[in-house]
C-alpha cells in the first residue's frame, strides 16, 4: 500500500472514531466505571469497532478493484473475534463462550493453511505431526488473544504492544509478510486512537471488540513467523519459537503472573482483577503514559539482548 493510501486509512479512522464516540455520547451509551475501572471521566468502547469499519472498508474497495492485497478470507475469523468483542462489551458474555469461539476461530486459521508444525528445535524438537501442531497451534493462539485481552487496561497500552509487533515481524523477515497490507490498515488505523486514549474527556477504549481483533491478528503474525514460508535476517538469525516468545515477553508473563496468582487464590484464572503490572504501577503513582513507555523500552531492551546474544 502506498503513502497516500495509508494517509486515507488514517483519515477513514479518524472520522470513524469520531462519529461512533459521538453516537454513542448521544446515547449515553458509556464504559461503566467501577472498582476495577482506572478512569474516571465518561469513555465510550467503540474503538475497536472503528478500526474494523476501516478494516472492512478498505477491503471491500480492494476487493471490487480486484486487487487482493492480503488473504481477504482472514477477515471471517477477524470478524467473528471482532463481534464476540462487541457483545462482550455490551453484554458481558460468559468466558466459557468466548473460550469455545476462540478455539472455533483458531480451527478456522487452522484450516486456512495457518498452522505451527515445527519447534525449531525447542524440547529437541522439529516438525511435528499433524493432530499435535492443530492442538499447539490453538493453545498458541488462546494464549495470545487472551494476553492481549488482559494488557488492556490502561490507556495506550495494547496498541502500542500491537504496533510493535507488526513492526518487528515486518522488519525482522526477510521479505514481507503475506498480510503485510493488513497490518499496515490496521496499524494506521490504530494511530488516531492514541489521541482519544488520552484525552482527559470523552475518551475512547477499544474495548473487547478492540482487543480481541488485534489479539488474532498479532496470533497470526506469531503463527506466520514460526512457520517456515519466512526466514529471519541472516543479522538477527536466531531460534523462531524463542524470538516469538520475546517478541511478546510482557503480555505472556502479565498472563502467567496473573494466573498463577488467581489459582494460588483460589479464584478463577478468568476472573477479572487488579493484579496486572500496569495496575500496581499505577497505585504507585505512575501515569498511563509513563508506564507504556516503561513496559514498552524494557520488552525492547530484552529483545535487543536477546538478539546480540
Amino acid at each position: 500500500m502506498g503513502p497516500l493510501n495509508l494517509f486515507l486509512v488514517f483519515i477513514t479512522s479518524v472520522i470513524s472514531t469520531i462519529i461512533l464516540r459521538k453516537f454513542f455520547v448521544n446515547r449515553e451509551i458509556f464504559d461503566a466505571i467501577n472498582h476495577r475501572s482506572v478512569h474516571k471521566s465518561t469513555a465510550t468502547k467503540t474503538g475497536g469497532i472503528a478500526i474494523f469499519i476501516t478494516l472492512f472498508l478498505f477491503s471491500i474497495i480492494y476487493y471490487i478493484k480486484g486487487d487482493e492485497i492480503f488473504d481477504f478470507s482472514l477477515l471471517i475469523p477477524l470478524g467473528i473475534m471482532f463481534i464476540v468483542g462487541v457483545y462482550d462489551d455490551f453484554y458481558n458474555a460468559d468466558f466459557k463462550l468466548k473460550f469455545l469461539l476462540q478455539i472455533i476461530v483458531a480451527k478456522i486459521l487452522i484450516d486456512q493453511g495457518l498452522v505451527i508444525n515445527d519447534f525449531h528445535g525447542v524440547f529437541g524438537l522439529d516438525i511435528i505431526p499433524n493432530v499435535p501442531s492443530q492442538l499447539f497451534t490453538i493453545f498458541v493462539f488462546l494464549v495470545i488473544v487472551n494476553a492481549i485481552n488482559f494488557i488492556d487496561g490502561i490507556d495506550g497500552l495494547a496498541i502500542t504492544e500491537t504496533i510493535k509487533v507488526i513492526l518487528l515481524v515486518e522488519f525482522l523477515t526477510n521479505t514481507p509478510t503475506k498480510i503485510n497490507a493488513l497490518g499496515m490498515i490496521i496499524l494506521f488505523s490504530l494511530l488516531p486512537l492514541y489521541y482519544f486514549n488520552f484525552k482527559k474527556r470523552n475518551k475512547v477504549f477499544l474495548g473487547d471488540s478492540g482487543s480481541l481483533l488485534l489479539g488474532t491478528l498479532i496470533s497470526i503474525y506469531a503463527i506466520i513467523l514460526l512457520g517456515n514460508e519466512y526466514q529471519i535476517k541472516d543479522v538477527f538469525l536466531s531460534n523462531k519459537a524463542l524470538l516469538s516468545i520475546i517478541i511478546l515477553i510482557y503480555p505472556l508473563f502479565d498472563l502467567l503472573r496473573v494466573f498463577y496468582i488467581r489459582i494460588m487464590n483460589k479464584k478463577s484464572p478468568f476472573r477479572p482483577d487488579n493484579n496486572h503490572i500496569h495496575h500496581y504501577l499505577l497505585k504507585n503513582g505512575v501515569s498511563h503514559l509513563a508506564i507504556c513507555l516503561i513496559i514498552e523500552f524494557i520488552s525492547l531492551l530484552i529483545l535487543s539482548i536477546f538478539i546480540i546474544l
